[in-house]
């Protein structure tokens, strides 16, 4: 269960970067996150992914113990229409790759390990 959300979606902003979305900016660290963040999230607390529409794109996102989570939301300007469609890690692989994968998943691994030594 994810105990604070705020704290693990500061954890995902510094663990993004241009490896893990071609999108990134540093103005917009979610930009093109949301997949490879539902797969890495869905690898560390289990849940299933979610998707729904926004413009013309389909949106990832988690569903762990009863509770909808979307760290990337914020990289939309218009809020966001929940369909809670489920989805599976084969349909948001479509959206990423192995590589961007792998390096958030280790990227977050080592963050949130230094993040909850410190505290």
């Amino acid at each position: 269960m994810i105990q604070d959300e705020q704290e693990l979606k500061d954890i995902l902003t510094k663990s993004w970067s241009q490896k893990t979305s071609s999108k990134w900016t540093k103005e917009c660290p979610s930009c093109g996150q949301c997949s490879v963040t539902a797969l890495v999230i869905q690898d560390r607390y289990g849940g299933s992914i979610l998707k729904t529409k926004v413009g013309g794109s389909w949106h990832f996102y988690n569903s762990i113990n009863g509770g909808v989570y979307d760290f990337t939301s914020d990289q939309f300007p218009q809020r966001i229409v929940y369909q809670n469609i489920p989805s599976s890690r084969e349909e948001a692989f479509l959206d990423t790759n192995e590589e961007q994968y792998l390096y958030l998943r280790s990227a977050f691994s080592q963050n949130i390990n230094s993040f909850y030594k410190e505290t």
